[in-house]
């Protein structure tokens, strides 16, 4: 049917509304998107780049070198040396236990490197890099390399990895550096960014340890272009990262060495201090270890042996160990009762080789007594009664505070593992940590340095020199951090001269009167003449009937149940630069174990090297010469050479 014209008109008309009505909703969502592009392209340009920079550049840190340690000489006592080491990506691999078992044909890789391995990446990000080996030689490297084709994800680097040249002979002092652990990362509140690189290595123990954030350094960065799935493109930027500070010792690595030798077979303890400034200049626990094998990853069997070892090869014995000084500690009840003005160096007091005080009796080691003795005489032959009767007039507490005078129940600041406090015991202390009062015969027992008292060979030491100087020499460990000289502290004690002069002339006799306890190992060349005190520390009682049959020799006991022997000395004489201090755990008579090693010790740090043999009495020389040849030195030291560089 045709259509009226009017009809036709009202829907052309209906047309033109919708068609504008349309059009007016696309011209809307084209300015709606207009609008948006613009706001996103101008408005947020920046905040858009930065996100598209993000994704496709990723920073990656660089670890830095390691600091260096020397001794005081500038001997290099731990380095950094080149590592060989093949990574792993697994983004790259693909099937990444086959190409570990491609890649264990080409070099040497056990069932646990692999487990540890595949572990590692399925912990990590895809395009991580996770070692699979290091500590490789170059000839593994190199076969690695020329197999890369056939190796996808697989590559070769070259890293750094901590080495102690001189193995043994500091370990207990810087010692060692080991992949962080989870443990490690509980204990840090803010752990560095550093801390998440494979296999990055800090300080477990020793002066790594404690100087480890001056050591470490600061982390560089390398700009790497990556794809969308993560795969490096390559290298956009790269900033190095600032090395670690360079440390210097204040100890002698010759003068280390020749101690660790001269230690050989005995558990042992000795510390060396410059009694001017307080340098410790030697510091060995023998036995020791390689801390090279920590570093590389030490194997069960030699951790077992280690472990196991009744010497305790790891412990620390010169700062963490603390024994009973025995009769070392009698120059401290000495100067005790002298500044308190109870006795003077020309009292005497009567030895009949025992003392009952308090129901008991407390016994001389010398069984017949030692007769009218005054304070020379006690030190020179180790009186026993002398000092339990001293020491009741004088009081524990005086007694107390001139041990911590002298630098006994005292912790120095070191950077070293475990660096004990000891005990210097009083009233107060006793009643704080056991609830009891005070006993005269804990005064009895702590006169002669037995009881509580407890000190380190590094606390006696410092004790010596501080003796020998009149100073309170503070022990230095540090020499120089980039070659800024640390600080050094030797004020006056205060102690009255004279009274200091009478301990010097006790120790003197010690080791120079055909009386003295050390007198056996004196030294005849009056340049170098030394000036001493022995110590014998029991780790056992003796009961009535024991000594009514007769004390049993040491020699004829088990090694545990013997005796420590202790001596502490300086020299020269004349005038005093060096002080020492040795322990060796169930020795027997300090006089015996103890003095021999204490004067060879100090002779070589007077001397500089290996002791002259004419320093030593002439009937001693042909013995003495027999046991230098035999000791362990290095050839460098055993020569006077080494190479030198700060």
């Amino acid at each position: 049917m045709k259509r009226s014209e009017k009809d036709v008109e009202k829907s052309a008309g209906m047309i033109t509304r919708r068609g504008l009505v349309l059009g007016g909703l696309q011209v809307a969502m084209m300015g709606a998107l207009g609008l948006r592009l613009r706001h996103m392209q101008v408005e947020q340009a920046d905040e858009y780049r930065m996100l598209a920079e993000e994704n496709r550049i990723n920073v990656r840190l660089l670890a830095p070198q390691r600091g260096l340690i020397f001794d005081r000489q500038g001997r290099p006592v731990a380095e950094n040396d080149q590592n060989y080491r093949v990574v792993i990506v697994r983004e790259d691999a693909g099937d990444v236990a086959a190409v570990l078992e491609r890649l264990s044909e080409l070099i040497p890789l056990s069932p646990e490197d692999i487990e540890r391995t595949l572990r590692e990446v399925g912990r990590r990000s895809a395009f991580v890099p996770v070692t699979v080996k290091d500590q490789l030689p170059w000839e593994d490297l190199a076969r690695v390399a020329i197999n890369a084709p056939a190796l996808p994800g697989v590559r070769p680097e070259v890293g750094q990895t901590r080495n102690y040249p001189l193995g043994q002979d500091f370990a207990h002092v810087t010692g060692y550096v080991g992949p962080v652990s989870d443990y490690d990362l509980s204990k840090m509140e803010d752990p560095d960014p550093l801390m998440q690189i494979p296999k990055f290595q800090i300080g477990k123990s020793g002066v790594e340890a404690r100087m480890e954030e001056v050591l470490r350094g600061k982390a560089g960065n390398s700009q790497i272009e990556v794809n969308a799935v993560g795969r490096v493109m390559r290298e956009l930027s790269r900033t190095e990262g600032a090395s670690g500070k360079n440390l210097q010792l204040t100890i002698d690595a010759g003068l280390q060495n020749f101690t660790q030798a001269r230690l050989d077979g005995e558990s042992s303890g000795v510390v060396v201090v410059d009694t001017t400034n307080g340098d410790i200049v030697a510091a060995v626990s023998s036995p020791s270890f390689d801390p090279n094998l920590f570093v590389r990853g030490i194997s069960v069997a030699d951790y077992k042996a280690l472990t196991g070892n009744k010497y305790r090869p790891l412990a620390s014995k010169t700062v963490q160990g603390t024994y009973p000084p025995g009769s070392t500690f009698k120059m401290v009840v000495g100067l005790a009762a002298l500044e308190a003005g109870v006795i003077t160096p020309e009292s005497t007091e009567w030895c009949p080789g025992y003392l009952e005080t308090g129901g008991r009796r407390f016994h001389c080691w010398k069984h017949g007594g030692h007769g009218t003795v005054n304070l020379n005489a006690s030190l020179q032959q180790s009186c026993d009664v002398y000092y339990y009767n001293v020491a009741q007039k004088v009081g524990i507490d005086r007694i107390s505070a001139m041990a911590q005078r002298l630098g006994l129940g005292t912790r120095f600041d070191l950077p070293l593992s475990a660096v004990s406090e000891g005990i210097a015991p009083n009233k107060d202390w006793k009643r704080k940590s056991y609830g009891q009062d005070w006993q005269i015969g804990d005064t009895v027992n702590a006169s002669i340095g037995q009881g509580y008292v407890l000190a380190s060979p590094l606390q006696l030491a410092v004790m010596t020199a501080r003796i020998a100087s009149g100073n309170a020499v503070v022990p230095r460990l540090i020499k120089t951090i980039d070659g800024v000289e640390q600080p050094v502290s030797a004020e006056p004690l205060g102690l009255n001269p004279r009274h200091l002069r009478a301990v010097q002339g006790g120790m003197d006799a010690v080791s120079n009167s055909n009386r003295g306890t050390g007198y056996r190992s004196r030294v005849v060349d009056d340049a170098m003449k030394i000036a001493g005190k022995s110590g014998t520390s029991q780790v056992r009682n003796i009961t009535k009937a024991e000594r009514a049959r007769g004390v049993t020799r040491n020699d004829q006991l088990p090694w545990e149940r013997r005796d420590h022997a202790l001596f502490v000395a300086y020299g020269p004489v004349p005038s005093p630069r060096y002080a020492v201090a040795v322990i060796v755990e169930h020795g027997g008579g300090g006089s015996s174990a103890a003095a021999p090693i204490a004067r060879d010790v100090l002779l070589a740090a007077m001397s500089g090297g290996v002791p002259p043999l004419s320093a030593y009495p002439s009937s001693q020389r042909d013995e003495v010469a027999a046991r230098f040849e035999a000791m362990p030195m290095r050839d460098q030291f055993r020569t006077g050479k080494g190479k030198s560089r700060a």
